[in-house]
C-alpha cells in the first residue's frame, strides 16, 4: 500500500507539472485524486499503533514532488513533532530557513516562544504535537534571507498531508497558529480579531484560533500577550486542565 502511495504522490505531481507548464490541462482533478489518497491508508493497521501509521506518511512527504519549485528548493521536508497521542495539536503556516535546516517545526525564535507558552499552559514539547500546514519552506528565489507566506494554492495542495496527521494522532483540541495557517486550515481569510477568542471546528475537532508567535515578537505589549494567553485559558478548560490563580493572573 505505501508503494501505491509513493506512486499517487508522484502522479500528482505530474498532473501538477503539467497544469502549470501545459497548454492542455490535465483531465484528472488534482482535487479528486488528493481526496482518494486520503482513504487509502492501510486500513489493516492497528489504529492505536499511531506511530506505525505516521511513518509511512513521513515517508511519503520526505519524497513528495507535488510543488516542484519547493521541492527543488527545499533543505528537507518539516514533518511534525511531538506525542503521537498528544490532546493538544498546534498548527503553523510552514517552515522557516532555521526548520527548513533541521527538519523540525518552530525552533528558531518564534518557536522559542511557542515552547514558552507550551510550558506555562503546563505542557512540555513532547506532550504535545506541532505541525505545519506546509511542509516545505515556501522558496524565495532571488532572495538570500527571509520568508515568505505559502500561498493558497501550495497550502490546498500539501493539507491532505495534515488533514492525515490530524486523523492518525486524533488530539482533543487544534491550535491554529495566525491567518495564514487559518486559511489553510479554513480556506478563509479574516481579521484576527475576529477570528481569535472562540471556537472553530476541523473536520469535527475543536478549533482555537490565535495569534502567531511571531506576531508577539513584534507586537510585545502586555495587551497583545494577554489575548494569545486568554485564547490560551480556553484551550486548558476544553481539555478541563487545572488552571491555577497564578496562570489567570498572566499579562494582567
Amino acid at each position: 500500500m505505501s508503494e501505491f502511495l509513493r506512486a499517487l504522490d508522484q502522479v500528482l505531481g505530474s498532473l501538477e507539472r503539467l497544469e502549470q507548464e501545459s497548454d492542455h490541462r490535465p483531465r484528472a482533478s488534482i482535487a479528486a485524486l488528493a481526496r482518494l489518497r486520503l482513504t487509502t491508508v492501510p486500513v489493516h493497521l492497528d489504529s492505536s499503533n499511531k506511530g506505525g501509521r505516521l511513518e509511512p506518511l513521513r515517508a511519503r512527504v520526505s519524497t513528495c514532488l507535488r510543488c516542484p519549485h519547493l521541492a527543488q528548493s527545499r533543505t528537507q521536508t518539516v514533518f511534525g513533532v511531538g506525542n503521537y497521542d498528544a490532546e493538544l495539536m498546534f498548527i503553523g503556516e510552514a517552515p522557516g530557513a532555521d526548520e527548513d535546516r533541521l527538519g523540525e517545526p518552530f525552533v528558531g525564535r518564534a518557536g522559542q516562544l511557542l515552547t514558552k507558552i507550551i510550558s506555562a499552559m503546563g505542557f512540555s514539547r513532547d506532550d504535545v504535537y506541532i505541525a505545519n500546514v506546509l511542509k516545505c519552506r515556501p522558496d524565495t528565489p532571488g532572495r538570500s534571507a527571509g520568508n515568505r507566506p505559502p500561498t493558497p494554492h501550495e497550502m490546498a495542495t500539501c493539507l491532505p498531508y495534515l488533514t492525515e496527521q490530524i486523523e492518525i494522532i486524533q488530539p482533543r483540541v487544534l491550535v491554529a497558529l495566525g491567518a495564514t495557517a487559518v486559511e489553510g486550515l479554513l480556506e478563509k481569510r479574516e481579521a484576527m480579531g475576529q477570528l481569535r477568542g472562540r471556537w472553530h471546528s476541523y473536520r469535527e475537532t475543536p478549533l482555537m484560533i490565535t495569534y502567531h508567535p511571531s506576531y508577539l515578537l513584534r507586537n510585545q505589549s502586555n495587551t497583545e500577550k494577554r489575548k494569545v494567553w486568554e485564547d490560551m485559558l480556553l484551550v486548558l478548560e476544553r481539555l478541563e486542565r487545572p488552571i491555577s490563580e497564578k496562570q489567570r493572573a498572566y499579562f494582567r
